[in-house]
């Protein structure tokens, strides 16, 4: 008699593949929401929301799908909690993209106290503790991808914006030190370096934009370029890509990108 064979297990029988999951900080507005947006029209990752504007957040909750956690990152307890949230709401943080930003413009002397400890606690030490905080767990599945969106003034410099180019320059070298120590790992660092956006920051700041070179871009082209950097594990991305060339005439001739910049603002 001969032995029977086993049967095939059904498609319906398999588990569903696991879909990565992504937080997205700075989700209620501008580059982050617009990185909510894209996230959610590729579709393949799960989609966990942070921001401080608990409507703005849930309306972008609403239309991506994904999952909104309202916190301060300014505050280490509002950091911990998020982390905290994100890994027993998922269990896990595949990518995690740090778009949660403030800004401030006008003479280092004029600018308050409270105003510098805000900006450094929003840009760079809320950062650097989340990262802290969920990187663990991404090096020890031995996968996972941070990107972090910088800023061109934290490649340059810009007067009337010395903290929060000096924030942004902090993630340059965050980033680089962190690949030194992941090196051999499959958890990759990426830094977003946009120019001028067209998004609420620089009402925010007490300053508009007045400059008429170069041209803001959109908050979506940021967003295309940090979901390619998340997908693709590029590491430093200038949005626009020209924006490569001052940067690298800054690091050759500094004096002289230096005489430029003041001549032509």
């Amino acid at each position: 008699m001969p032995t029977p064979t086993p049967s095939a297990p059904s498609r319906a029988a398999l588990p569903p593949p696991i879909r990565p999951v992504a937080l997205v900080t700075g989700a209620s507005s501008g580059i982050g929401a617009a990185v909510a947006d894209r996230f959610a029209a590729d579709g393949r990752c799960r989609l966990l929301l942070a921001g401080r504007d608990e409507p703005r957040l849930a309306a972008v909750a609403g239309r991506t799908g994904g999952v909104p956690l309202p916190g301060d990152l300014g505050e280490p307890a509002g950091v911990a909690k998020l982390a905290a949230d994100a890994l027993d709401r998922e269990g896990r943080v595949d990518v995690l993209v740090a778009a949660a930003g403030l800004g401030w413009a006008g003479p280092l002397g004029a600018m308050p106290a409270d105003a510098v400890d805000r900006l450094v606690a929003v840009n760079l030490t809320g950062v650097l503790h989340l990262v802290r905080l969920l990187l663990p767990p991404m090096a020890e599945r031995g996968a996972g991808q941070i990107v972090l969106v910088g800023s061109m003034a934290g490649r340059v410099g810009v007067a009337g914006e010395a903290v929060y180019a000096a924030t942004k320059g902090a993630l340059l070298a965050f980033a680089d030190s962190l690949r030194c120590e992941l090196a051999g790992t499959r958890v990759g660092v990426a830094v977003v370096m946009p120019g001028a956006v067209d998004t609420p920051f620089f009402g925010r700041r007490g300053a508009p934009y007045h400059r008429r070179h170069p041209r803001p871009v959109s908050a979506a082209k940021v967003a295309d370029t940090v979901w390619r950097a998340a997908v693709h594990r590029r590491d430093d991305v200038f949005v626009p890509s020209w924006l490569a060339l001052p940067a690298r005439l800054h690091g050759t001739v500094p004096g002289f990108f230096r005489a430029m910049a003041k001549r032509f603002g």
